[in-house]
């Protein structure tokens, strides 16, 4: 029989044990005939008799359950309690003891062990906050939207639905948009549409072409490369660590040539490939930057052998690189390419543009998604979208991520182990190169003890620099002397 224990949480009021946490099926369920509380719904609110007299109801009593927005004036020791509830509850995939953040501003994000004013987030949540944290705008948008309709049926169109797609055919390549929820996603739908394609070509084929010609079904990626973590999308995605323990994925199905060179290319790309799939700029990978000549050679290729290209531009895409589309620094031009993180600016969403030839051959029923499309997202979406498709914007996306990069290479060269670095990427989508995982993870915990947030990517030796599109210079001149102290003091 398990025996609630009720312990003091730093003066709000009571929570639950730790040790009655990692025993409990779930918060808030019934069990031995007493309600078990959320750390953050009132004893009182629960309806429970017993509770509510009790020294619980006491709970949070400062900070109503319907405005969370003030849990920012939680102390870093709460912070740190509700960080250890969380391991009890929530699955370990992202790792242990990770910080609780309670609010966010422009470039800054507030919580865990960081600075009074917040820290400064030079990760934009991983290339999604393209505008920032709580954009005026954005969250407008999402109030009005969420007043209004929230969902609905994909038996239906929604207006913001229908504004954003007539944006991105109008901007791009493309001839029709399908929505969906990931990057992820987008890839998996990607995959599924190039088979669909090779699979009513086939099928409209001659009786001899069909007997003497291999079914199109296989893909192509690159050393290094990340388009996810599902079935279909891990198979195309380089790291063998993330792959092993789920295998089989698509198997031979699946090949990997080696980055920025075409003759390995060639002799990967046949008869048999359904798709080519390229990150322009590869993120997760360590922040690698495909030439012009590179791409456009693997359009030639696709274009001899009957093959659809799919560029990969869930992190690189809308105005990371300086460009609304990366690719368009090569004039390349795809036939599928996905886009995602930073298009709703933190509500889930992906996207995959498509030219007609593509798009005719997906019938109703090939492909769907429940939430794909839904109103409140998209509306979120036109105005990230309308914000991003500035060309003023677009060229301080430039300036800036030029600033940095010479600024960081300043540094290096002052350092022991200069030559051994490199400072690389495009627009504000970063990489600094280091000598070894350990110096990387030096540099980054220091930045986040001096307030600036950065990332890891590639073997881990990599530090990853995404901050928001719009930053202010003041935001970006602090942050950037913090990396720069970092740097000098680890290498």
């Amino acid at each position: 029989m398990k025996v609630l224990t009720l312990v003091p949480f730093c003066g709000l009021g009571f929570i639950p044990s730790s040790a009655f946490l990692r025993t409990s099926p779930s918060l808030g369920a019934r069990g031995n005939g007493r309600f078990v509380p959320s750390p953050f719904v009132s004893a009182s609110a629960s309806g429970d008799p017993v509770l509510s007299q009790s020294p619980s109801s006491r709970l949070y009593s400062s900070v109503p359950s319907d405005n969370l927005y003030q849990f920012d004036d939680l102390p870093p020791e709460s912070l740190r309690i509700l960080s250890h509830i969380g391991d009890g509850v929530v699955m370990n995939t992202y790792g242990k003891g990770r910080p609780v953040m309670v609010r966010g501003e422009g470039a800054r994000l507030k919580g865990g062990e960081g600075p009074g004013e917040g820290y400064l987030d030079f990760t934009a949540g991983i290339a999604v906050n393209a505008l920032g944290h709580c954009d005026p705008g954005l969250t407008s948008r999402i109030i009005l939207q969420a007043s209004t309709l929230v969902h609905h049926s994909n038996y239906f169109y929604n207006v913001p639905q229908i504004q954003l797609a007539v944006k991105l055919v109008k901007r791009s390549f493309a001839d029709k948009v399908f929505f969906c929820n990931t990057g992820t996603e987008a890839n998996e739908a990607a995959m599924k549409f190039a088979r669909k394609f090779h699979f009513e070509k086939r099928k409209s084929a001659s009786f001899l072409r069909r007997t003497f010609t291999r079914r199109q079904k296989n893909f192509v990626a690159f050393e290094k490369c990340f388009h996810g973590r599902t079935l279909g999308a891990l198979s195309l995605t380089w790291k063998k660590n993330l792959k092993e323990p789920f295998e089989p994925l698509i198997g031979g199905s699946v090949r990997f040539g080696k980055w920025n060179d075409l003759d390995s290319a060639k002799k990967l790309i046949g008869r048999g490939t359904a798709a080519v799939i390229v990150e322009p700029v590869q993120g997760e990978g360590g922040v690698n930057v495909a030439s012009p000549e590179f791409l456009q050679g693997l359009r030639d290729i696709c274009d001899q052998t009957g093959t659809l290209l799919i560029f990969d531009e869930v992190q690189s895409g809308l105005g990371r690189t300086g460009k609304l589309f990366a690719h368009e620094h090569s004039g390349v031009k795809p036939d599928i390419m996905t886009l995602a993180k930073p298009l709703a600016g933190g509500l889930p969403i992906g996207a995959v543009l498509v030219s007609d030839k593509v798009a005719d051959t997906v019938n109703p029923g090939d492909h769907g998604s429940t939430f794909a499309g839904n109103p409140l997202c998209l509306a979120a979406a036109n105005h990230v979208f309308d914000s991003l498709n500035d060309e003023k914007l677009l060229a301080k996306v430039v300036s800036d991520g030029e600033w940095i990069r010479g600024q960081l290479r300043d540094v290096l060269e002052k350092t022991k182990t200069g030559e051994e670095c490199e400072v690389r990427g495009q627009g504000l989508l970063i990489g600094v190169s280091l000598p070894s995982v350990e110096s990387a993870t030096e540099v980054k915990k220091r930045c986040a003890a001096d307030g600036v947030l950065v990332l890891t990517a590639g073997a881990g030796n990599v530090i990853r620099l995404a901050p928001p599109l719009n930053i202010s210079p003041e935001d970006l001149r602090v942050g950037t002397e913090v990396i720069s102290k970092a740097l000098m003091s680890v290498l």
